[in-house]
């Protein structure tokens, strides 16, 4: 009989294939490969651990983008192994806004579609690097800098990543600084971005 463990199992391994067919680089391959022994070497997974990347995200929000992760939250196997992985789905103008992985390093590579992705070094440059990226093109985020991605494409963009952390944590800028709760005095920000009072106070409102 074959068990469900076994299945996952061979359903990674020919997804990894297909994807190396894509000429997907090295290291995504690799983070794949090291999911799956995760699965391998465990008993039998729980329902929870039957998540994978085949399946299109929910585009239809204000950003038009979804981010469907596979870290230690939903496979515990990959505890301690330093690595994970997410899919990305955008819709046409959609985009993965300005944000930060704490603890990883991020490869990625665009699966379907164009998108203009970028990131801005530390204070006291703050240099932004941008490349648009068509189909099999891989770019490098560095861990800890804000960086982001735009479908600049007329039709749905999807791109796959690998992190180097089981846990790589993420802060979407916008979120963190206008979001937060409770909210950081309206007073504060309008100083540090230099606007008016009610246009923090209307940031932060549409972000709770």
């Amino acid at each position: 009989m074959v068990t469900r463990t076994q299945r996952i199992v061979k359903i990674v391994r020919n997804k990894t294939l297909a994807i190396m067919k894509k000429g997907v680089s090295f290291l995504v391959t690799v983070a794949l490969m090291a999911l799956a022994s995760s699965l391998a070497s465990a008993s039998d997974p729980s329902p929870l651990q039957d998540t994978w990347l085949d399946k299109p995200g929910n585009i239809s929000n204000p950003v038009g983008s979804a981010v469907t992760p596979v870290n230690v939250a939903q496979i515990a196997g990959l505890n301690t192994l330093g690595i994970s992985a997410v899919r990305i789905d955008y819709a046409p103008y959609g985009q993965n806004p300005p944000h930060t992985h704490p603890r990883a390093t991020e490869i990625l590579t665009v699966l379907e579609g164009t998108l203009l992705v970028g990131f801005v070094t530390s204070n006291p440059e703050n240099h932004l690097f941008t490349k648009v990226l068509n189909k099999d093109d891989v770019f490098v985020f560095p861990i800890g800098l804000i960086h982001f991605q735009f479908n600049i494409g007329h039709t749905n963009a999807v791109a796959i990543a690998g992190l180097s952390s089981q846990n790589p944590g993420v802060i979407t800028i916008a979120n963190a600084v206008f979001g937060s709760d409770p909210a950081i005095d309206p007073d504060f920000l309008a100083r540090a971005f230099q606007l008016e009072k009610n246009v923090v106070e209307y940031l932060q409102y549409d972000n709770n």
